[in-house]
C-alpha cells in the first residue's frame, strides 16, 4: 500500500520512511502527535518527545509483552519471549536484575581490546583498495562477532546470525512463515548450546544461564511464563534462557550494526566532523551521544493492556502502539537545532536507548562498540566520502541502518 497520508497509513516498512523519516516526523508532530496506522493491526504511533516518554513510563497501561509489531499476530501469542524487553513488573525486574552483572561497565570495558582487534581485521581487508562497502564489509560484522564470543560460539556463524535478524525483524514482521522457520533454527542451534554448557560451562554468557537461578516473587503475572512459589530461588528454564539468548542475537546485533554504519554514513558526508575527531580522540564521548540521538537505530513496540484515551486518541486492549525513540530524539521542542548533528552538544538529553525500566540493558556494550568501532575505521582508513549517496540502502521496520553503504577512499 502507497502511504497518501502518514496520520491514518503510517507504515514504517515504506521505503520512503527507511531512507528519509525525518520529514514525517516533522510533519506528525505539528499536524497529528499520534498517528495510526491502517497495517499492523491498527497501531498508534506517538511522534512527540514528552509522549513516547510518557509511554515507556507508563507499564501498567502499556506492557511490554510484544516488544515487535507483527501484521499477524501479537508476539506474545505464539509464545515467544526474550527477557526482559518482553516482560512486565515484577517478572521483568528479577530477569532484568539476573543480567546486570553481566553487562555493568567494568566487565564491558574489558572487551573494548576484543573490539579493536575485531574492527583491525576488517580494515585489513580493504584498507589497501580504492573503497569499501562500510555497511556489508564493516558495520555488520562488529557486533556479529562480538556477540558470538559472549555467547561462546563460532564467529564465523555470522552469516546465520545475520540471516536469523533480517528473517525476524524485517521480512517476518509480515511473513509469518519466515518468522517461524528462523525461530526454529535458532532455538534449534542454541538448543544445543544450552545442553552443552549445562555438562561443561564455560565463560560465556550462556554458561552463565544454564548455571543461573531466578528468584521468583511475583510471577504469574499475565504474559510472563511460570507460576510460582513465592520468594524461593529457581533455575531459569530453557524457555527463558534461550528467550534472552534471542535478545541479545536480535537486539544486540542488528541495533548496534546500525548505530555504528550511520554514524559512518554521517562522517562520509561531514569530513570536517570527521577531521575533529581525528585531531580531537577527547571529543569521542560527547560525540558519540550526539550520533545516537540523532540516528537512534531502534524504535521498540508496546501492546495496550487495557482501554485508554492518550493524546484524544480512543485506543483498546490488545492495540499495538510503536515506540519511535529516534522521533523523539528529533523534536525541536527538546533539542535546539533538532536536526543538525553537533558533536560537541553540551546537553543532550537522547532516548536513543529508550527511557524508564525497559532502558537498553546493553547501553553499556552498544556505546563501547560504536566508539571503538567506528574511531579505529576513521584512525585507519583514508579520508572518505559516499560513492553515490543514491546507491545507500536503509533496513525497513523497528531497526533503521544503512544495508549498503559504497564508499571512495580520497588517497
Amino acid at each position: 500500500m502507497t502511504v497518501t497520508d502518514w496520520r491514518t497509513q503510517f507504515d514504517h516498512t515504506d521505503p520512503g520512511y527507511s531512507a528519509a523519516p525525518y520529514a514525517i516526523w516533522d510533519e506528525l508532530r505539528e499536524s497529528c502527535p499520534v498517528a495510526r496506522s491502517e497495517r499492523f493491526r491498527g497501531m498508534w504511533v506517538p511522534t512527540r518527545y514528552d509522549d513516547v516518554v510518557a509511554v515507556a513510563h507508563d507499564t501498567t497501561t502499556f506492557s511490554s509483552r510484544s516488544p515487535i509489531v507483527t501484521e499477524y499476530l501479537a508476539m506474545a501469542e505464539f509464545g515467544v519471549m526474550a527477557p526482559p524487553i518482553s516482560s512486565d513488573p515484577p517478572y521483568h525486574t528479577a530477569i532484568r536484575r539476573l543480567l546486570l552483572p553481566f553487562f555493568a561497565p567494568k566487565p564491558i570495558e574489558a572487551l573494548r581490546p576484543r573490539v579493536v582487534a575485531i574492527a583491525d581485521d576488517l580494515i585489513d581487508a580493504f584498507v589497501d583498495a580504492d573503497g569499501c562497502d562500510a555497511a556489508v564489509q564493516f558495520s555488520q560484522h562488529v557486533p556479529v562477532r562480538l556477540i558470538a564470543h559472549l555467547l561462546g560460539v563460532p564467529e564465523e556463524e555470522g552469516d546465520r546470525f545475520r540471516g536469523w535478524v533480517h528473517d525476524l525483524l524485517e521480512v517476518g514482521i509480515s511473513d509469518f512463515a519466515t518468522a517461524m522457520l528462523a525461530l526454529q533454527d535458532f532455538f534449534g542451534y542454541f538448543r544445543e548450546q544450552m545442553l552443552a554448557r549445562r555438562d561443561a560451562p564455560g565463560d560465556d554468557l550462556v554458561s552463565y544461564l544454564a548455571h543461573a537461578t531466578i528468584r521468583s516473587s511475583g510471577e504469574g503475572q499475565s504474559g510472563n511464563l511460570v507460576e510460582a512459589s513465592a520468594d524461593e530461588d529457581r533455575p531459569l528454564t530453557d524457555q527463558e534462557l534461550l528467550g534472552v539468548v534471542l535478545l541479545m542475537v536480535v537486539a544486540g546485533i542488528d541495533t548496534t550494526w546500525s548505530a555504528i554504519g550511520s554514524t559512518i554514513w554521517h562522517l562520509a558526508g561531514h569530513p570536517d566532523d570527521r577531521d575533529r575527531l581525528v585531531a580531537d580522540p577527547g571529543l569521542w564521548p560527547v560525540a558519540l551521544e550526539e550520533f545516537l540521538r540523532a540516528y537512534a537505530p531502534v524504535t521498540m513496540a508496546r501492546e495496550l493492556a487495557v482501554d485508554t484515551e492518550f493524546q484524544g486518541c480512543p485506543m483498546h486492549a490488545g492495540d499495538p502502539l510503536l515506540l519511535p525513540f529516534p522521533a523523539a530524539n528529533r523534536d525541536p521542542s527538546v533539542f535546539e537545532r533538532a536536526d543538525e548533528v553537533v558533536i560537541d552538544r553540551a546537553h543532550n538529553r537522547h532516548v536513543a536507548f529508550g527511557v524508564g525500566i525497559h532502558r537498553c540493558l546493553g547501553s553499556n556494550l552498544a556505546r563501547l562498540e560504536v566508539q571503538a568501532a567506528v574511531q579505529r575505521f576513521i584512525e585507519r582508513v583514508p579520508p572518505f566520502r559516499l560513492a553515490d549517496p543514491d546507491a545507500v540502502t536503509w533496513s525497513a521496520g523497528q531497526v533503521r541502518g544503512p544495508r549498503s553503504l559504497p564508499l571512495v577512499f580520497e588517497r
